[in-house]
């Protein structure tokens, strides 16, 4: 059997992407699998280093700026990614095709569905984007992680399967001891976790920013601080010459299940699969939904947890002042933390990439 894979750009696309393969080798261990993703994109780095094969498309996003050059350029560029979508399928020849979102993930699915493969769509926010909209009347099934999809979808297509999430975030709770020794963090002090995705989220890091002096001088408080590649150079140029022995800070986290393990509390955005895996680990968090996202998603994310009591929600506009006050504020709140962690674990889907497998191999 033969599956491709399409998607990427982010973490939040490319960790479920490579949830779902890992399931699907697991559930046909003979199955053939094709990534393709976005030229430059990190999925073109992440995807080969996980032992799977990937191809490039040259397709590229829009900008806010209508007259930019990388705009002027989408047309071209997504035509010529519509060609090398017809070559790769049919040379490759697969009997379903997956999209997990991202640029590449609109070419492939398109190309797909008018050569008649069967297509699944993986919807991981609770609003959904125009480009799968689209997509969804040819699709044959659209998995989806929220309630209430149906105002986007055709009923009859909708599967509900959660977010995959990585494998190992399902065991973080034995992980602690190692976690803390994997980030020299001290055992006796509460753990912030602060995590913009991995790009990096320049609110979060400003308001670290904003708050050092309060984070060094709370007592029995450390912190995990990931700034993202993008904001790397400019975060350490405002640390130069500061000693922060309570903040671990780096660009990019290899061992998700080591920080979640080590985390009393999590900052995080709200994208989807940040969110869900935060349910998985059962982290309590407060959330700092992005503006610069279609739709205002991340805030619709959110809320779904809020109304539940599972996590916390501060805009991105209040976060400046408020975000690390708050945060360290719930770090010395224990009954708060605990009541947290039992709601969001109530909301944990853990087999999602299980069952999105067993939906494509079935064609």
């Amino acid at each position: 059997m033969r599956i491709i894979i399409s998607g990427g750009g982010t973490g939040g696309h490319i960790f479920p992407a490579l949830a779902i393969a890992g399931a699907l080798r697991q559930e046909r261990p003979d199955v053939e699998l094709l990534f393709v993703g976005a030229e430059g994109r990190m999925e073109m780095e992440k995807v080969p280093a996980a032992g799977y094969p990937i191809v490039g498309l040259p397709v590229v996003g829009i900008e806010r700026k209508i007259l930019s050059a990388k705009n002027l350029s989408a047309p071209a560029k997504l035509l010529t990614s519509l060609r090398r979508a017809a070559g790769i399928i049919r040379t490759f020849a697969p009997d379903a095709v997956v999209g997990v979102g991202g640029y590449a993930s609109a070419p492939t699915l398109w190309t797909a569905q008018r050569k008649g493969i069967p297509t699944i769509i993986q919807e991981q926010n609770s609003y959904a984007g125009l480009t799968n909209r689209l997509l969804a009347r040819r699709a044959a099934k659209i998995c989806v992680a929220y309630e209430g999809m149906e105002r986007f979808f055709p009923k009859e297509k909708i599967i509900f399967t959660g977010n995959p999430v990585r494998q190992d975030l399902r065991s973080v709770a034995s992980l602690r001891s190692e976690a803390v020794a994997h980030f020299g963090l001290r055992p006796d002090r509460k753990t912030i976790l602060i995590v913009g995705g991995s790009l990096g989220a320049r609110t979060l890091n400003a308001s670290v920013l904003r708050h050092l002096n309060a984070v060094e001088a709370a007592a029995g408080v450390q912190l995990i601080w990931q700034t993202g590649e993008y904001y790397r150079r400019r975060v350490g140029d405002e640390l130069a010459g500061r000693a922060c022995g309570n903040v671990v800070v780096t660009s990019f986290i290899s061992r998700m299940d080591y920080a979640y393990a080590a985390a009393d509390v999590v900052v995080s955005r709200a994208g989807a699969s940040a969110i869900a895996e935060l349910c998985v680990a059962r982290k309590p968090c407060i959330l700092v939904p992005s503006p610069n996202v279609a739709e205002d998603h991340q805030t619709a994310n959110a809320m779904a947890l809020v109304r539940k009591n599972a996590a916390l929600l501060l805009p991105d506009g209040q976060a400046l002042e408020q975000l690390i006050p708050l945060a360290l504020r719930l770090a010395n709140d224990g009954e708060q933390q605990r009541e947290l962690e039992r709601n969001i674990g109530a909301l944990a889907i853990e087999n999602a990439a299980e069952q999105i497998a067993k939906i494509a191999i079935s064609y």
